[in-house]
């Protein structure tokens, strides 16, 4: 049992050293990069600013918002979010134009929602182009690890032609421009956004579960701040793909830009484990897919015609007894990249 202990607490720090250590871009600081968007009590920086909680309570939520504007790019964030009974709470990070292009907005989220005490959070990816939210297309997952108890890196990749969301270093979803798609592809200057608010009405179970506050104030907290953009000059008057020229040339040599069939073999292993919700097999919305959906007829057979899987992953319960004492404890055992982690 000791042998199998040591073992599991291995995976553990290679998980979080790989986390740390997935893409080689720069960290900024929150002054470098972002300004206060709303809740400004309710926001907490670190000193020097490497790490920024935002807060939820009864009298107010909070987010943040990039300082600039981006046309493609790799933004990224690593996360914790708030622990015990968080049903009804929901935290953002994401992309838009809205407060720019108020009806024909695009944008790109990880959103996370709570819930009752001893259930774990679920995330959803969406992607919206040119104000597509009646041809949303939106994905929600299980989380192979317990998001509340350390940091994990969010990443949103964006080029002219690719979309990729990664945990850590595991893609977890692409959405491959095409023709058929036309103006449902993000293709307009972007901020980014980080936000937590109250969503009881819809959030947990359709908003059957409400906020409670007295297990507020709610907290995330965010490190590892990137924005490896394309920061547009408003004061030049050449088009953004002119200006991001160079700069997506760079891009598109970066690892994360493109699947290996190693990361390509991971996010399948990912979808194939976590995934709950897919606007692809969604027969009520969509009688025809939309057209960068891949559908494979034996993985579409795991889900209603409502998108939503058949069967809920769950993860394994294994038990483990302490070293010194021999007391029994439980360990959640999930797999990430073919390793099981504790």
């Amino acid at each position: 049992m000791a042998e199998a202990a040591a073992i599991v607490t291995t995976l553990i720090i290679a998980t979080a050293v790989v986390a740390a250590a997935a893409f080689n871009v720069p960290a900024i600081t929150f002054d470098e990069g972002y300004a206060p968007l709303f809740g400004d009590k309710n926001i907490i920086q670190s000193a020097g600013g490497r790490t920024v909680k935002i807060l939820l309570n009864k009298y107010s939520g909070s987010g943040f918002i990039s300082s600039d504007i981006y046309y493609h790019g790799f933004f990224s964030a690593s996360i914790k979010l708030p622990s015990d009974y968080t049903a009804g709470v929901v935290v953002a990070f994401y992309m838009s134009n809205g407060d720019i292009f108020e009806k024909n907005h695009d944008e790109l989220d990880f959103e996370f929602l709570g819930n009752i005490k001893g259930k774990e959070w679920r995330i959803q990816t969406n992607v919206y182009g040119n104000g597509s939210t009646s041809r949303g297309r939106e994905e929600r997952y299980q989380l192979p690890f317990d998001a509340t108890a350390e940091s994990h890196r969010y990443s949103i990749l964006w080029t002219r032609t690719n979309i990729i969301f990664y945990i850590d270093d595991t893609p977890i979803r692409q959405v491959a421009r095409n023709d058929a798609m036309a103006g449902d592809y993000p293709s307009k200057p972007m901020s980014l956004y980080a936000t937590i608010w109250d969503g009881s009405t819809w959030a947990t179970s359709g908003g059957k579960y409400k906020i409670d506050y007295k297990y507020a104030p709610f907290v995330t907290e965010f490190t590892d701040l990137v924005l490896h953009g394309c920061r547009l000059d408003p004061i030049q008057q050449l088009p953004a793909s002119q200006q991001c020229r160079d700069f997506e040339a760079a891009t598109a040599a970066a690892d994360y830009s493109s699947l290996s069939h190693e990361k390509r073999e991971a996010m399948l292993r990912f979808r194939q484990k976590y995934m709950t919700y897919t606007c692809c097999y969604d027969e009520q919305r969509y009688p025809i897919p939309l057209p960068e959906c891949e559908v494979v007829e034996s993985e579409k057979d795991k889900y209603w015609k409502s998108g939503d899987i058949k069967v809920q992953p769950k993860p394994i319960l294994r038990r483990h007894r302490g070293k010194k004492r021999g007391q029994a404890r439980n360990r959640a055992v999930v797999e990430i990249n073919g390793q099981a982690v504790a």
